[in-house]
């Protein structure tokens, strides 16, 4: 694909290609497409200074595009702080309790110098592969603490112009009842970030409740939204989410609180399910769903294949009205050792694990516009006029196309097209 025929002038172009129906806003006067195949249709898109100008469906005696677009997307939960360590920090058990203990002592090695460079090459990795924002968690307790933030930190400047890059401040839950917490608060609260934790069985506790109405109490003071890895286990079915329910109630907050895995939830009976999914709806709770880490981690056991895989039951929660998008989490780090920071990578690698369909508008959803909305960015990437003209550009015709050749694509970042070292043969 050549990138340069597809311009006008500097900052200017015209392209026609397939995208998908559900995120294409066409101007009121514009006639509905009279063509579609798999949810896309064909249409010819035109931009100018760094902007979308034009929309315009493509007729049906129009020979059809080889090409495929997507907006660049929203990876919103990830762990720069730790990804790219497999090598030296292997858990060659593939267990939760080996992830955990590898990544104390990778923790340990830290330095400001190791983070940055591992974070530089994850950043322009998620660059290439057609990311625009990230979210990060970053362990904030321990030696490791500070030179993963001063190092994120620097990745935050460093790349606002190209990459949006927001951190969670991710500790044990207690430590937001201790008095080091308003330091850490304050300081997660002027990198625009966030508060997090992690709740695992067993957390049925009074105390427990008590420590999530601490962190929310924090958060609501400094302004900073909640992200938690809560109920990310193969046992003790959604304890942590009735906990933070429970504490929602008697502390409620006008902050956005987002549950991270939710993996425990898909153990519930159905209709207990349905009852607990209608309370978080209501209760304006996010999602996000972690389905590549969680099918390596849950429920292994020895010498057998699990016959049950925990993973957040994203359909029946997106029934009930609970935002719901799916993301990368671990790159090549002790808890996952794969993973690149590619988002078509995850959606064709998510597709058997979690039956979505992305030819479906809430099976593309996870992937395309819910994570936007959870970050609660400007641009909630539909195509419209106006939208900034950045995008994820394939060859093909269909869906299969896209996730097989996901490797070969070419990236528009407001209005110019990028050299892209991710077109690998």
């Amino acid at each position: 694909m050549d990138a340069p025929s597809l311009k006008t002038q500097p900052g200017s172009g015209v392209l026609e290609a397939w995208a998908p129906l559900g995120l294409l806003d066409f101007a009121p006067s514009t006639p509905l497409p009279d063509v579609a195949k798999q949810g896309l249709t064909p249409v010819r898109l035109s931009w100018h200074q760094g902007r979308l100008r034009e929309l315009k469906p493509l007729p049906a005696e129009h020979v059809p595009p080889s090409r495929i677009v997507l907006p660049r997307l929203v990876d919103c939960h990830v762990h720069l702080d730790k990804a790219y360590t497999w090598h030296e920090h292997p858990n060659l058990s593939g267990s939760y309790g080996g992830a955990l203990d590898a990544n104390l002592r990778e923790h340990n090695t830290r330095t400001v110098a190791s983070v940055l460079q591992r974070g530089e090459h994850a950043m322009e990795r998620a660059f290439a592969n057609g990311l625009r924002a990230m979210r990060s968690h970053v362990d904030s307790g321990g030696p490791g603490a500070e030179p993963s933030w001063d190092a994120l930190l620097t990745l935050q400047q460093r790349w606002r112009s190209r990459i949006d890059l927001q951190l969670v401040a991710l500790v044990p839950l207690a430590f937001w009842g201790s008095a080091e917490a308003d330091v850490l608060a304050r300081r997660v609260a002027a990198s625009a970030g966030c508060l997090g934790g992690v709740l695992t069985p067993p957390c049925g506790s009074s105390v427990v409740t008590q420590q999530l109405e601490a962190l929310l109490r924090l958060a609501d003071r400094y302004g900073c939204g909640v992200d938690l890895h809560i109920d990310e286990a193969d046992h003790g079915p959604a304890e942590g989410m009735v906990q933070l329910l429970k504490a929602l109630r008697r502390v409620p907050v006008q902050v956005p609180v987002t549950c991270s895995h939710a993996s425990s939830l898909s153990l519930l009976p159905a209709p207990r399910l349905m009852r607990l999914a209608e309370r978080m709806a209501a209760a304006q709770i996010n999602v996000i769903a972690l389905p590549l880490t969680n099918a390596w981690l849950l429920a292994r056991v020895d010498h057998a294949t699990p016959l049950q895989r925990p993973q957040a039951p994203i359909r029946q929660l997106q029934r009930c009205g609970v935002p719901v998008a799916v993301a990368g989490d671990n790159v090549a780090d002790p808890w996952f050792p794969g993973g690149d920071f590619d988002p078509l990578g995850l959606l064709g690698a998510s597709m058997p694990l979690t039956q979505l369909l992305p030819w479906q508008r809430l099976g593309l959803a996870p992937f395309t516009t819910a994570p936007p909305a959870i970050l609660q960015l400007e641009w909630d990437g539909v195509l419209r006029a106006g939208a900034p003209a950045d995008l994820i550009c394939m060859e093909g015709q269909g869906w299969s196309d896209l996730i097989k050749c996901s490797s070969q694509r070419q990236i528009l970042v407001n209005g110019h097209w990028q050299s892209s070292p991710s077109a690998r043969p």
